[in-house]
This record gives structure tokens, sequence and C-alpha cells, in this order.
């Protein structure tokens, strides 16, 4: 989907790691969110608090999984899902453009 209708933005930024990390979130009327986002270059962790799909649109990231050993390689385009309150790093070669679902529990 390159598009979302009918959804409420909100304009004030999340805003991470000084700057380095930015995103705006995106309310839809069935109640779900998402977030918008843009990575700078840099090594990062999250934490989250309810399960989430990252879509990766644009840039080249690696990502590490909770409880995995092996660097996942995104460059483009791809998925990944982190479980609800776990940690997971990324390190960003390239300005990395992404999409994050939170799922329901």
């Amino acid at each position: 989907m390159s598009e979302f209708k009918n959804v409420t933005v909100v304009k004030n930024a999340n805003v991470y790691f000084e700057g380095k990390v930015t995103s705006r979130t995106v309310l839809f009327a069935d109640g779900s969110k998402k977030t918008l986002g843009v990575m700078l270059p840099g090594e990062y962790e999250f934490g989250t608090s309810v399960a989430e799909e990252m879509e990766v649109l644009a840039g080249k990231v690696e990502i590490l999984l909770p409880g995995e050993s092996e660097w996942k390689l995104f460059d483009g385009e791809g998925s990944f899902f982190v479980p609800a309150n776990a940690k997971f790093k990324l390190k960003v070669h390239s300005v990395f453009d992404y999409c994050c679902s939170y799922l329901a529990g």
C-alpha cells in the first residue's frame, strides 16, 4: 500500500537519538496506529511495548532481533516483526525510510 486514506496525522514529531531518528504518528479510524519515519546512518537500540511490524521502504539496514545472534540485512525493501516487550538493534548504513505498524495483542 503506497498511501493511507482517511487518517489523522499527529503534527508533532517523535524524535530520538538527538534527531537522527524521527517519525510521525498516523491514526486510523479503527483505532490502529502506525508511524512513518526516517533513520540516519548509525547504530540504534529500541524497545517495544506491543508487537510491531517494521516495513523497510528504502535504505540499507541490518537488524538484530531479540533472541537471535545473526544480523539480517535489508536493502531497499522487506519487513520484519518484533515481539512485545522486547529490544532490537539496528545498524543503519544509508538513510532508512520505514513504516512501523503497532499490532494489537
